[in-house]
């Protein structure tokens, strides 16, 4: 993968990494969006901050690309006395985050990573919820597990989307 440098010269923007509270990450990306769009006394760092990137998987983070880190400050209300503060954004953390960093975070998993034939799982969804199987037949094209239910008298097969289950135990 060619860095950004390479792709596109010197663009002078750097990722910067926000540590909000766990479970508000949505909401303070949304604030930052609504703080760009507005007018007043933000309408300078408009044009400073390009994009901002929340992770669905990663708790507690938020991702800013900006030519500065004084500007992310400013526009979260961390500098100055002209912002109010940003509710559930604590702080910008030290340094720029490189690319490679990022990456991973920006290409969706499959639901079916890490489920094997032979674990058990924990039904998550459903009618089934709370209930331990044995996952009998991964098919990955249609994100699904097919399991046998663990303390059943009678083996049923039951035939579940991937997200609705949790590894409880590995298979070696």
């Amino acid at each position: 993968m060619p860095q950004l440098g390479e792709l596109y010269g010197d663009v002078a923007s750097y990722l910067y990494i926000l540590k909000t509270s766990i479970g508000q990450e949505q909401n303070v990306a949304k604030e930052i969006r609504a703080r760009l769009s507005g007018t007043g006394s933000l309408e300078d760092v408009q044009n400073e901050i390009f994009s901002v990137l929340q992770p669905h998987h990663m708790k507690g983070y938020v991702f800013v690309e900006a030519s500065a880190k004084h500007h992310v400050e400013k526009l979260i209300g961390r500098t100055g006395m002209s912002t109010t503060p940003m509710k559930n954004c604590r702080k910008v953390l030290d340094g720029e985050s490189p690319l490679e960093t990022v990456l991973p975070y920006l290409e969706p998993k499959a639901a079916t990573a890490g489920i094997e034939e032979g674990c058990i799982v924990e039904i998550t969804g459903g009618a089934f919820r709370g209930q331990s199987a044995r996952v009998a037949r991964v098919t990955e094209s249609k994100e699904e597990v097919t399991v046998e239910l663990y303390d059943a008298l009678v083996p049923v097969a039951l035939t579940v989307r991937a997200d609705q289950v949790r590894v409880t135990q590995r298979v070696e």
